[in-house]
């Protein structure tokens, strides 16, 4: 595992003048396509939404109307997709798990790799392509032997930090892929990042980002469920809150996340949970956990659990308010 520092700025001067494409300008993609705009890179960029690249556009990005005009202009791209998969029918398909992308390739009757980015059909030999979205790490490796077979370079460079992160250039990327190409997606990893960590083999990213985000979702319920124990118990929750941060039972969703209104200010509870990372996008991510804990058989009871209570939030009113929203959740819960 390596952890590298920046390139130098005219190392990035020197690239900047080749655009680089940039698909899925959603919550994440946008503040880190303006962040490589930001560091004198021309953004070639494309969404499924017309709406998204406005903000884009209007500050030097050039908008095409699909991938495939992206990867005719550009030799370095990357992806920001939540739950979004290109198919080589050139349809947009939803996929709230791979699972659902294994069975969608029965269906597409293509020689080879049947499940690949729509812009595939168009990407150049020696292109390189940047994947941050969160997938299962299997599905990685299918898209990287589906690249090769084109000439081109498929890295997993999934994401943490949120939207925050992004706006900020803060994010840590996790990044899977051929040790010879790491330095070309380092290059424009750090202007969006203040982490960029090689993990190894393609996929690996993945399955680091899985498994913190995993630990993500244990802990938030945890952190949840300590702070409504103590509200209901008559302890104030900025007290109790600090309590916890200077002893042995702070953790990051206590401390830089509190899910209680009213503790901090800057984070989703205090915007009645909008913004941040949503509860669809957290189930979905614990089920790329399950799935993958299965495979491998490996126990995970905490987060399988997570994954479940998750899930009831979906089904409950909470899929698109940020997933810290579980301690509401579990305060409604108590009175029913």
């Amino acid at each position: 595992m390596h952890l590298c520092s920046p390139p130098s700025v005219s190392t990035r001067s020197m690239a900047s003048k080749t655009p680089v494409g940039f698909v899925g300008l959603g919550n994440m993609g946008s503040p880190m396509a303006k962040n490589l705009l930001r560091n004198g890179y021309p953004v070639i960029a494309t969404d499924v939404f017309p709406e998204s690249c406005k903000e884009l556009q209007d500050i030097g990005a050039q908008v095409v109307d699909s991938p495939a005009e992206v990867a005719e202009r550009a030799d370095r791209i990357l992806t920001m997709l939540p739950s979004i998969y290109f198919t080589f029918t050139g349809s947009l398909c939803d996929t709230r798990a791979s699972a659902d992308v294994r069975r969608l390739k029965t269906s597409i009757k293509e020689p080879g790799n049947a499940l690949c980015f729509v812009l595939f059909r168009k990407v150049k030999k020696g292109t390189l392509l940047i994947d941050s979205s969160t997938i299962d790490p299997a599905v990685s490796r299918e898209m990287a032997a589906a690249a090769e077979k084109m000439g081109a370079v498929f890295m997993d460079a999934p994401v943490s930090g949120g939207v925050g992160a992004a706006s900020l250039a803060k994010l840590t990327f996790m990044v899977g892929g051929v040790e010879e190409e790491y330095n070309a997606a380092q290059e424009l990893l750090t202007c969006m990042g203040a982490n960029v960590v090689y993990c190894g083999q393609v996929g690996n990213g993945q399955a680091a980002k899985i498994c913190n985000n995993m630990l993500l979702a244990i802990g938030m319920i945890g952190t949840a469920e300590t702070m409504n124990l103590g509200i209901r118990l008559g302890l104030d929750p900025k007290l109790l809150a600090q309590i916890l941060n200077m002893s042995s039972g702070r953790c990051w969703s206590s401390d830089v996340y509190n899910p209680v209104p009213g503790v901090m200010e800057g984070v989703p509870s205090a915007n009645s949970y909008q913004g941040g990372f949503g509860t669809t996008l957290m189930a979905k991510d614990l089920g790329l956990a399950q799935n993958t804990a299965t495979n491998t058989k490996t126990p995970i009871p905490l987060g399988s659990l997570a994954h479940q209570i998750f899930r009831v939030m979906c089904s409950r009113g909470y899929a698109n308010k940020d997933f810290s929203s579980v301690f509401q959740f579990l305060r409604e819960e108590e009175g029913q």
